[in-house]
C-alpha cells in the first residue's frame, strides 16, 4: 500500500503553480503533451479546484490515486475529484485525453443534476469495454472543440462536459465503479469553503462568515488554504470572483457598470481598482485586448 502524501504540492494544472489561465472553465489536452515534459512520470500531486477526466486510448499507466495502486489499460476512464493525490508513470506509447473541469463548473452542473454530486468526492475507474467507440467520440468531440475557436464554443464545452459527467455518474451507480479513499478532514473543509465561495463571492462576505459556517476559526481556515492550496481564503474568493468578471466581459455584452453591480461591488471605481490590481489592467483594455484576439484567430 502507498502512503498517502499529504505534503504533495497543489497546482492548478500538474507544473503550473500560477492561477487559472484563462476564463474557460475546462482545459483539455493529451496524455503525452505534459507528460512527455516530465520523462512520462507525473510526481503525486492534488487539486484543490479541478475535477480531472483522464482518458486512455493506447499504452498503459501504473497510477498512484489517494495511497493506493492501480494498473490503467486502454479503455480505461479515471475520475479525480478535487484534493485526490494522484501520480502517474506512463508508458512512453500513451494516447488519451485529459480533461480538467474548475470546480464551479462542476457545481453548477450538480446543482441542476444531483446525480453528478458523488463525482465531487470520490475517485472512481471504469474499464468501458463495450462502451469505448461512445465515450471515445465524445471525448474527442470535446478536444476538437476545445483546440479552434469558433462561436458558441463555451456553451458548446459546457454542454458536452456535462454530457460526459451525466454518463460517468450513469456508470458510478454500477457494482464495477470503485471508488477511493475520502479527503483527509482539511480537505473536507477546502472543499465545504469552496461551494460556500461558489455561493456567495457575489456577496463579498467576511472570511469570518465563512469560517463560522465550516465550523473552524479565521485563522485555521487560512491556514488550511495556505497548506492545500498556496492561497489564502481571500485570494481564493478574489480569484473567483475575477474569474466570473473576465468571463462577463468576454462572453457578455454587459457595460463595465453592469458588470461591477452583477458581481455585487459597490461602485464600478472600486471593481475597476480590483481588476486591475489582479490583472494589471483595466476592465476596458481587457475586453479590448480580448476582442482583438479573437479578430486575430478569425482572420
Amino acid at each position: 500500500m502507498i502512503q498517502p502524501q499529504l505534503s504533495a504540492p497543489v497546482f492548478h494544472l500538474y507544473g503550473e503553480n500560477h492561477s487559472w489561465p484563462t476564463p474557460d472553465l475546462i482545459h483539455c489536452e493529451s496524455i503525452s503533451s505534459r507528460s512527455q515534459l516530465h520523462d512520462w512520470k507525473i510526481k503525486p500531486h492534488r487539486h484543490s479546484d479541478l475535477v480531472q477526466l483522464l482518458f486512455l486510448r493506447a499504452g498503459r499507466a501504473d497510477a498512484e490515486l489517494d495511497g493506493s495502486a492501480h494498473l490503467l489499460q486502454p479503455a480505461t476512464l479515471l475520475l479525480v475529484p478535487a484534493m485526490c493525490i494522484h501520480g502517474f508513470q506512463f508508458s512512453r506509447d500513451v494516447s488519451g485525453e485529459v480533461i480538467s473541469l474548475a470546480t464551479p463548473l462542476v457545481g453548477q452542473l450538480a446543482t441542476r443534476q444531483p446525480l453528478l454530486r458523488p463525482l465531487l468526492r470520490e475517485v472512481a475507474l471504469f474499464p468501458l469495454e463495450n462502451l469505448r467507440q461512445r465515450f471515445e467520440t465524445l471525448i474527442g468531440e470535446i478536444a476538437a472543440e476545445y483546440a479552434r475557436p469558433a462561436p458558441g464554443r463555451e456553451l458548446v464545452l459546457e454542454s458536452l462536459a456535462g454530457i460526459l459527467l451525466t454518463w460517468i455518474a450513469r456508470l458510478n451507480t454500477e457494482p464495477a465503479a470503485t471508488g477511493g479513499q475520502p479527503a483527509d478532514r482539511g480537505g473536507q473543509h477546502l472543499l465545504r469553503f469552496s461551494r460556500l465561495v461558489e455561493r456567495e463571492y457575489r456577496a463579498h462576505r467576511p472570511i469570518d462568515f465563512y469560517a463560522e459556517r465550516i465550523g473552524i476559526t479565521p485563522a485555521h481556515l487560512n491556514a488550511l488554504c495556505r497548506r492545500l492550496s498556496g492561497r489564502s481564503a481571500l485570494q481564493i474568493i478574489h480569484e473567483r470572483l475575477l474569474l466570473e468578471a473576465k468571463r462577463a466581459l468576454i462572453y457578455t455584452a454587459m457595460t463595465i457598470n453592469q458588470v461591477s453591480d452583477s458581481l455585487g461591488f459597490s461602485e464600478p471605481a472600486y471593481f475597476t481598482r480590483f481588476f486591475k490590481r489582479l490583472t494589471g489592467l483595466s476592465p476596458r483594455v481587457f475586453r479590448g485586448q480580448q476582442l482583438q484576439t479573437e479578430q486575430r484567430e478569425n482572420d
